[in-house]
């Protein structure tokens, strides 16, 4: 058996199949208490990864990693005594024994490699959203976090909402009756960024070909991309609907217990090789499953929402989910619902919370990491809902519909599955 380090790391990964790693004997976390704290390891501590060391600094901080000095300054200035790092590859290397677990905040095509790696060492991961680049790479995290047994959260950080948890309620207590179409949709215009025109010099407070790691070297740095327009961007990112839709996907996946999609259909505005949409639609067919028959959920990326709104008369200020059942209707967001009809629903009662509040979504993580519950979007709820996020981008990419084989991952367009993995 053989350890692999960051100095192996580029001759095996390219062999990686999914859910298979042979040769390499993960190193065994430390036991905690209740009562002790983590040692964890941060990479990406500027934005949300500063929101995620915010969250998580009453544990033990043992390890900063950060690409950018300037946007990492603050962190770093924080914890002056905690050691520092570029290089994920050699942080991990140098503290493997010393470290619980990881925190990962780095741009979507920097997910899956400190993932992975913090993973096959055993130890337990929280990682941004929406866990991976492609649809490979979230399935293969999926399955190597069960395979290791540690414990993971996807950061869906609004699943601890009050109003999420109350409407979850709702439909699972047949408040509107069968459920059989969904609509979820963000607002907004965000994407096409455009090219950049001028070709500033690389900051020195930035290591960018670190920053790039996987991705292509057909752009050159610009500021424009490089902290935080990337999302806007195929190789770096993955639009407004990586950016939210694990968030509002949580909905209808909580409520109705959605796993995996058996057709996917997709369209849209002609798709940019390059960048991503400023609108775009997707459509889902979930398979029946115990008492729920199947159901259809359609995902919007649209500036007022989706048409359905106009038909209905409804509103689409402050919500992002339309639940529509046999025996009435549920509008839905992170912080507001109602029932309609208005007048079916004027004395209504809901139904008993059921539900307990969560101890807090960082909380939940560390408990699991002790040995406690799973925390609420471990791999395992959250893979599944991540790979049909990722799906509405190869759907909208192709302009295609497809049967979906989640068993095998592929599907019966060629064009699909040449698009689940990059090179």
């Amino acid at each position: 058996m053989i350890r692999i380090n960051r100095r192996q790391w580029t001759k095996t990964a390219a062999g990686i199949s999914v859910g298979v790693w042979t040769g390499v004997r993960p190193s065994s976390v430390l036991a905690r208490s209740a009562n002790e704290a983590l040692n964890l390891a941060f990479i990406g501590v500027g934005g949300r990864g500063k929101a995620n060391l915010n969250g998580l600094k009453k544990q033990n901080v043992v390890a900063l990693c950060d690409v950018d000095g300037e946007r990492a300054k603050k962190a770093f200035e924080e914890f002056p005594s905690v050691p520092k790092f570029k290089d994920f590859r050699k942080m991990l290397d140098d503290l493997e024994n010393q470290i619980d677990g990881v925190v990962i905040s780095t741009p979507d095509h920097a997910h899956f490699h400190p993932a992975r790696l913090a993973l096959q060492m055993g130890k337990h991961v929280y990682l941004e959203k929406p866990m991976a680049h492609n649809v490979w790479e979230t399935r293969a995290l999926t399955d190597l976090a069960r395979e290791k047994a540690v414990a993971t959260q996807l950061g869906v950080q609004r699943h601890t909402l009050e109003n999420m948890r109350r409407s979850v309620e709702l439909i699972k207590s047949g408040a509107i009756g069968t459920v059989s179409k969904v609509y979820c949709w963000i607002g907004g215009e965000r994407g096409m960024p455009g090219f950049p025109k001028d070709k500033p010099a690389v900051p020195n407070h930035l290591d960018y070909e670190l920053w790039l790691g996987p991705a292509k070297r057909r752009m050159t740095y610009h500021p424009s991309v490089t902290p935080y327009g990337w999302r806007f961007w195929w190789d770096y990112g993955t639009g407004e609907t990586g950016n939210w839709g694990c968030h509002i996907l949580d909905i209808p996946f909580w409520a109705l217990d959605l796993k995996y999609p058996t057709r996917v259909s997709g369209g849209g505005p002609a798709p940019h090789p390059l960048m991503t949409p400023k609108q775009m639609q997707s459509t889902f067919e979930f398979p029946a499953t115990g008492s729920r028959p199947s159901v259809t959920l359609h995902w919007d990326h649209a500036r007022k929402g989706p048409d359905i709104l106009r038909q209905l008369n409804l509103p689409d200020g402050g919500y992002n989910t339309l639940f529509i059942g046999s025996e009435g209707m549920l509008l839905t967001g992170f912080s507001k619902r109602k029932l309609y009809p208005e007048e079916k629903f004027a004395d209504f009662n809901a139904p008993e919370k059921s539900i307990p509040n969560s101890p807090g979504f960082y909380n939940e993580w560390v408990q699991a990491c002790k040995g406690g519950p799973a925390a609420t979007c471990n791999f395992d709820y959250s893979g599944p809902m991540a790979e049909t996020v990722l799906l509405a981008n190869v759907a909208y990419r192709t302009r295609s519909e497809f049967n979906w084989n989640s068993k095998a991952l592929q599907s019966d367009n060629s064009r699909v599955n040449s698009m689940l993995r990059e090179e």
